[in-house]
């Protein structure tokens, strides 16, 4: 006897109902399951199209903790994940995003994320996209949350998700050696600190080992837009090799910046050596130069950045000891080692293996 065609899902161009798993023995609760995932995704349909995204997310948690609590309980098997997979999509056929990976996903992102709470106020608010991606890459729940907060704060699309945590961005925010704690008052050290990190990743300049510093300074200008996702959100561009005459003297500041949320200039200076101690000196001139020259009124006091290829913390330590301008000192690099420890090596598919699958799995209708 010839099998019977599926036909339902041939009813939209280009779709068509997925082939049933093979028979296999079902838990008895499995019924039970299925209902109550069903009545989850048709009681959140109109939210999902009224509020998209966090309606969305809401609903795949819903799922995987459903997926995950009846797995604890009964002590299910993957396969039936691929039977529940076929359910759904039969049961809705004009919904995406019930694919058998997908569902994995759901059951991590649930077991990931256990407080509810936490999913309605933070998670809920990025893209599924985005928490696919943390979950593959950021093992530690305190960076997550970092991240997650950042995205948010900043807008980054997944891409740009994928290139601060591939350039760990949260191990080096904060890091950098300075003197901030005896220069600024305490809200304004504080929020410096977090400013500026240790080192800065110059990849976007290629391979090339610079010799000066006008080399480097004019490659990141030729790079500013990358120059500025480096250095952080809030500093603003003001100006290269910018004249200050200083009684009969004129000296030229490397890079000058503003910061938005700071409310100061920031000086910038760059180094293709190791670090110097009298390199403090020159840059406490320019920073009191700037507080003079520049500085509006109601301009906070000016910051300086030291950029060197190298330096011994415990010597940049002694050198802004006594200074009373806030200086912070990074080093910068071209290069950065990116490899995750095996053990945090995940067990969930990788954003590579399911890209071209999310493209349609989070469309909404």
């Amino acid at each position: 006897m010839k099998k019977e065609r599926l036909t339902r899902g041939n009813k939209r161009e280009g779709a068509s109902l997925p082939i049933a798993p093979s028979k296999l023995e079902l838990p008895e609760q499995y019924a039970e399951l299925f209902l109550e995932i069903k009545t989850k995704v048709s009681s959140s349909r109109l939210r999902v199209v009224m509020s998209a995204n966090s309606a969305l997310v809401m609903l795949y948690w819903e799922i995987g903790q459903s997926i995950l609590r009846r797995q604890k309980q009964e002590g299910w098997g993957a396969k039936v994940i691929d039977r529940l997979s076929y359910d759904l999509r039969d049961a809705f056929p004009d919904m995406q995003g019930f694919s058998p990976r997908n569902l994995l996903f759901m059951r991590a992102f649930a077991e990931n994320y256990p407080d509810s709470e936490k999913v309605k106020q933070l998670v809920s608010q990025l893209p599924w996209g985005h928490i696919i991606l943390l979950m593959q890459r950021v093992k530690m729940p305190r960076q997550q949350d970092w991240y997650m907060s950042q995205s948010i704060l900043h807008g980054w699309s997944r891409n740009i998700l994928a290139l601060q945590i591939s350039n760990q961005s949260y191990e080096r925010q904060g890091k950098a050696v300075n003197n901030f704690t005896a220069t600024l008052p305490p809200a304004d050290s504080d929020m410096a600190t977090q400013v500026f990190k240790d080192p800065y990743l110059f990849d976007f300049l290629g391979t090339a080992d610079p010799r000066r510093e006008r080399e480097v300074e004019q490659a990141l200008v030729d790079h500013i837009q990358k120059f500025l996702l480096e250095l952080g959100n809030g500093f603003a561009f003001v100006g290269r090799q910018v004249h200050l005459e200083v009684g009969d003297s004129d000296f030229y500041i490397d890079l000058l910046f503003y910061h938005l949320k700071l409310r100061c200039y920031v000086v910038v200076e760059l180094k293709v050596v190791p670090f110097d101690p009298a390199f403090v000196g020159t840059l406490n001139l320019y920073l009191s130069a700037v507080d003079d020259l520049l500085r509006h009124p109601d301009d906070k006091p000016t910051i300086g950045l030291l950029l060197c290829r190298s330096k011994s913390q415990l010597v940049v330590e002694y050198a802004l000891r006594d200074f009373n301008k806030p200086i912070g000192v990074a080093d910068w690099e071209t290069q950065i080692t990116r490899a995750l420890p095996k053990e945090l090596a995940s067990s969930l598919p990788s954003i590579e293996e399911i890209e071209a699958e999310l493209q349609s799995e989070l469309k909404t209708n």
